[in-house]
Parts: C-alpha cells; structure tokens; sequence
C-alpha cells in the first residue's frame, strides 16, 4: 500500500504588543535558546527591522560564536523591513510580499518559528499577528501597561472596554479561523512582578482574570527585573548559555529563580514533541525541575 505524505508545518510563536518597555523581545530572544536546546528547530523572524532589537541580539551571537569558537545553538533568522513606497496600497502588498517570503525560507526546516513584532501597529505586525499559533503579549504588571488590554475604571478597576490592540487580536483570531480554520493561543505574560505593592499586584491580576474570562486568554508569570538581562544582551548571550559560554559568572539563586521563569514560560507553550533530542546542559535539566518542567 502506497504510503501517505503528510505535509509538515512549522507552528508560530508570536511575541506582540503596541507599548515598547514590556520585555518583548528579551522574552523572544530567552524562547529562541530555550527552545533550541530542547531539540526543536527553530526559525525567527524580526519584523522591527527599524529598531532591530532581536536582529542585533543574534547578530552579536554569531560574533561571540566566531570570536570565541563556541557552538552555541543558533536558529535560521530573517528581518523583514518596512516598505518605503508612497501609495499604502503598494507599500501593504510589498510588506505582503516580503513576509511571505521571509517566512517561508525559516519555516523551511523549523519545528517552531518565532517572530517579534514591532510596538505599534503596523500592517507588518497585523501580518504576524495573523499567522500566530501562540500569541504572547508581555505587559508591566501594573495599571498603566493594562491599558493596552482594556479600559478600566479608574475606582472600581473594573473593565470597562477591551482596547484597540484587543480588537486587533480579535480580528487576527477571526483572519486566522478562516483562512485555515486555526485558532490563537493567547497568553498575556506579567512581566517585572516585584516583590513589594501586593495590593497593587491583587489587583491587576484580579482585573487580568475578568478580562481573561472576556476575551479569551490565558496569563502566565513572566521575567522579573534583572539587570543580567541587558548586560548579556550586548553579547548576544541569553541566561541558558551562561556556564558554556565560559564567562565565569557564578549563577547564583536571582539567576536561577530567572531561569526557573524561562522554562515556565516555555512550558506554559502549547507546542509538539521536538523533533530531535538533545542533551541538555546539567544546569538547565536542574532549572526545568525546579520550575516543574520537564527538561
């Protein structure tokens, strides 16, 4: 009997929202390694080209990887630019034209492709927003950030409205449904949650859960405020490469309890068995334990 040819497709990760500041793309970078080294084939794509934020985070990789001679896992990565056509119809159909392109040659081969979306609203971003499996929208975990989710009442925190970037989501989802009768996965990730302001922190999470019931998606803990963030960014090194990328930090329990939030966030992922499987490093088996996910 003649065997059957299931095509394969890559599934989308998006990383999106309209307020810079929230995290975004230092979560894209932390799910790009992480995912890595759990086997799976990852491809990226940044459609900021202007801000370049992951573009320049795995431009700096590849230079640590060739001034150092390390192999630190890398996925297949493209940037797509903006058009700078006049007439918004031509400029809309040559950004079309650009994402689709760019998006087929890291899906080629990828298990998961990630793609970090510019802080505003732009056709580009609509693009991205479109094509998700998961959509991860980080937020500051307080009132002003919220803002971009919902109107609230300023007395009762109560939600009065969902926000324009909640429309925009809501449009995705219904583009998505009927051009292949997908659905998005929404995960709206609370980021910089500090140990002090409890009441403050009650209180937009109980807000978060209305408005979760609304609209629908799912909240997840996202990173805290750490300064190693921003000092390995520059050499394009993310908290799961630390110890073999030879740096000499001594990870101490700030650095795990960051680490712990990685692999939370990569667990909360709805995603395939990898498709090939890698050993990995001692320390991020041991994270994933401590953050009840299995490595």
């Amino acid at each position: 009997m003649a065997s059957v040819s299931i095509e394969r497709r890559a599934q989308v990760i998006v990383l999106g929202n309209e307020k810079g500041g929230s995290g975004k793309s230092t979560a894209a970078m932390h799910l790009i390694v992480g995912l890595l080294r759990d086997g799976y084939r990852i491809g990226a794509l940044d459609l900021d080209a202007r801000q370049a934020t992951l573009a320049g985070y795995l431009e700096a990789r590849r230079d640590f990887i060739r001034r150092r001679g390390i192999a630190l896992p890398m996925p297949d990565f493209a940037a797509v630019p903006r058009s700078s056509q006049d007439s918004r119809a031509a400029a809309e159909a040559e950004e079309a034209a650009r994402f689709e392109a760019a998006f087929a040659e890291v899906a080629r081969d990828a298990d998961l492709v990630v793609i970090d979306c510019p802080g505003a609203d732009t056709y580009l971003s609509r693009l991205g927003h479109g094509r998700a499996d998961t959509l991860i929208t980080p937020i500051n975990d307080s009132f002003v950030d919220f803002a971009m989710l919902a109107k609230v009442d300023p007395e009762r925190h109560e939600v009065v409205h969902p926000s324009i970037y909640s429309e925009m989501v809501w449009e995705a989802r219904k583009r998505r449904m009927a051009r292949d009768r997908g659905r998005i996965d929404w995960l709206v990730m609370r980021n910089r949650l500090g140990a002090g302001e409890a009441r403050n922190k009650r209180d937009v999470g109980a807000t978060l859960d209305e408005l979760a019931k609304r609209i629908g998606f799912r909240t997840v803990k996202g990173f805290g405020e750490r300064v190693i963030f921003r000092e390995l960014y520059l050499q394009g090194l993310t908290l799961m490469d630390v110890r073999e990328a030879g740096l000499g930090i001594q990870l101490g329990m700030s650095h795990i309890a960051a680490r712990a939030e990685v692999r939370t966030l990569i667990g909360a992922i709805r995603k395939p068995p990898a498709a090939r499987a890698l050993t990995p490093l001692a320390e991020d088996a041991e994270t994933s334990r401590a953050a009840g996910v299995e490595p």
